[in-house]
């Protein structure tokens, strides 16, 4: 189910409050808003709030034994590749950089927020479908660079169901098969060259080497051959 509304400050903070209020939300149903005033990103950047784009959040309940919760990011990204896909068509330069970001044309077309409330997690998603900001550094992209953009409430019901599907896949075959699914999507070849520019300032450079088994970790090969596994950070 989408809940529509025309203004809100985060659809991350409603579904939190709900949660913590006790509420609750139900899994499945998304809070969607036509404007966002309070938006965040990944490492508390500011999110775009660009009229005619998608914010909304939906909520994942925790279960024992299932794949870590951060790798909600990996069911996220590819549930907007597919809903990007299905309005640009599977021929389009769609691809995805780790640990989250879905690139069109080699922009970024998205952000993902994952925050752990009371046994669940709340999946924030913002994907630029009529315009693309600018951030200085990076390249942005819109699905209305490509094709005709669809509307809200259109691509709404599309992200909804790809994130359904992939979450039952995340859930009944674990974790490999979500990792399969992103590496075949993925813009990393192995071997291909990479710098980590950490959340402490730090930047390290290397080359591609898969992703950890176990929670999706970035594998960096060092030039001494050695390898660093990377859990947080950007890269280029």
């Amino acid at each position: 189910m989408i809940h529509l509304a025309e203004q809100t400050g985060s659809t991350n903070a409603d579904l939190a409050a709900a949660l913590r209020g006790g509420e609750g939300w139900p899994e499945g149903s998304w809070l969607v808003a036509r404007r966002q005033t309070a938006g965040r990103g990944r490492q508390g950047r500011e999110w775009f709030d660009g009229a005619g784009n998608f914010m909304g959040s939906t909520v994942v309940q925790l279960g024992e034994g299932g794949p870590p919760p951060a790798s909600l990011s990996f069911v996220a990204a590819l549930a907007v590749r597919d809903a990007a896909a299905a309005v640009v068509g599977e021929g389009a330069p769609l691809g995805l950089k780790w640990p989250n970001d879905v690139l069109l044309d080699g922009g970024k077309l998205s952000g993902i927020l994952l925050e752990m409330v009371r046994g669940h997690i709340i999946v924030g998603i913002g994907v630029n479908l009529a315009h693309a900001p600018q951030v200085e550094g990076r390249k942005t992209a819109a699905l209305a660079d490509v094709a005709a953009p669809p509307l809200l409430e259109d691509f709404a019901a599309s992200l909804a169901a790809a994130f359904d599907r992939r979450l039952e896949a995340w859930r009944t075959y674990g974790l490999g098969a979500t990792l399969h699914a992103f590496q075949n999507q993925s813009v990393h070849a192995q071997g291909a060259p990479l710098t980590v520019h950490d959340t402490d300032g730090s930047v390290l450079s290397g080359t591609f080497a898969g992703l950890e088994e176990s929670d999706g970790a970035l594998r960096l090969r060092l030039a001494d051959g050695r390898e660093r596994v990377i859990r947080a950070g950007d890269i280029s």
